[in-house]
């Protein structure tokens, strides 16, 4: 909570600063030691593709885990439809809109596709797994002891820990830890940007730092409560901003469908082999697109001024 106040009271460009070092460092070592892993059970990697592809398609794995706890626990590994990754796509500095748009496409893969399926091969592969039904006590299947909690990173742990004795704990510790706490730091950018937008309107001083305050405050409830707590106010949370933005998105794409104009000018610029991408949101039809219509307003009063000094 400490570290977390220093940061956040110290402005955007720190969060930014710590962020860019740690999360880059802790996701390139995770997916190595996934990748080291495997390497060493590449014999048993078949047999474990074919497990989840038949067991994905039985009548349980479909509407208990599939929808139930692949979905919700899908969602927080990509942020995809909740529309909170747009306020920091859009602080990158970028030619054209749709570029960060296809980084922001493509974060989905690396995250769910790459990130999330390494903790499950890891797991799979050195059998360090329970399985317990929801409500009973009996396994269905018990590889470790009946006390490791199953809602919580001892699997991931316990696994490394097989192949790299004394290690994997520790590891998985720390970068839990990176992982989560720049989770936090990022979900406080995205708080800041939108009281930013309300003090437009709404002006009121000290609400920057009541906001500071406020989570600082829920960190530390974290600290004490039950994870099944913080699970449990997560789900409803992010269930309340994905269908909100859902209704946002349908709402926009049949209106206006900006990201689909933004993309096919992006790409016939790329057929047209452009070095130098420019967007236009007016020629397109796109309204509201202040920031984009200024910048190419400003290029296009640079080229021309350019090309009268060639002239002259």
């Amino acid at each position: 909570m400490l570290i977390l106040g220093f940061i956040i009271f110290g402005g955007v460009k720190r969060i930014a600063n710590f962020t860019q070092i740690v999360v880059p460092f802790m996701a390139l070592a995770y997916i190595i030691i996934a990748c080291v892993i495997i390497g060493m059970h590449i014999d048993i990697l078949p047999s474990i593709f074919m497990s989840i592809i038949t067991d994905a398609f039985t009548p349980m794995a479909g509407f208990g885990a599939a929808i139930g706890w692949g979905v919700k626990r899908g969602v927080y590994s990509n942020e995809a439809g909740q529309g909170t990754g747009p306020h920091a796509a859009a602080a990158a500095e970028v030619e054209h809109p749709a570029q960060q748009g296809l980084v922001q496409a493509f974060s989905v893969y690396i995250d769910t596709l790459f990130v999330c399926s390494a903790t499950a091969f890891m797991i799979l592969i050195t059998q360090s797994y329970n399985v317990l039904p929801e409500g009973s006590s009996t396994f269905i299947v018990q590889n470790l002891a009946a006390d490791v909690v199953i809602s919580g990173p001892a699997f991931t742990q316990i696994a490394v820990d097989s192949v790299l004795t004394g290690f994997g704990k520790p590891f998985i510790a720390i970068a839990l830890f990176f992982f989560a706490f720049t989770t936090i730091l990022a979900y406080y950018f995205i708080a800041e940007n939108n009281v930013s937008y309300i003090n437009r309107t709404i002006k009121i001083p000290a609400l920057r730092f009541v906001l500071k305050v406020i989570l600082m405050s829920a960190v530390f409830y974290g600290t004490v409560a039950q994870p099944s707590a913080a699970w449990g106010m997560g789900d409803i949370g992010v269930g309340l901003m994905a269908w909100l933005n859902i209704i946002g998105i349908l709402i926009i794409f049949f209106m206006a469908k900006p990201a689909i104009k933004a993309l096919k000018d992006y790409e016939a610029q790329q057929k047209a082999g452009v070095k130098n991408y420019t967007f236009d949101p007016k020629k397109l039809g796109i309204t509201n697109a202040t920031f984009w219509e200024e910048r190419f307003d400003k290029a296009q009063s640079k080229s021309q001024a350019s090309t009268k000094d060639n002239e002259s």
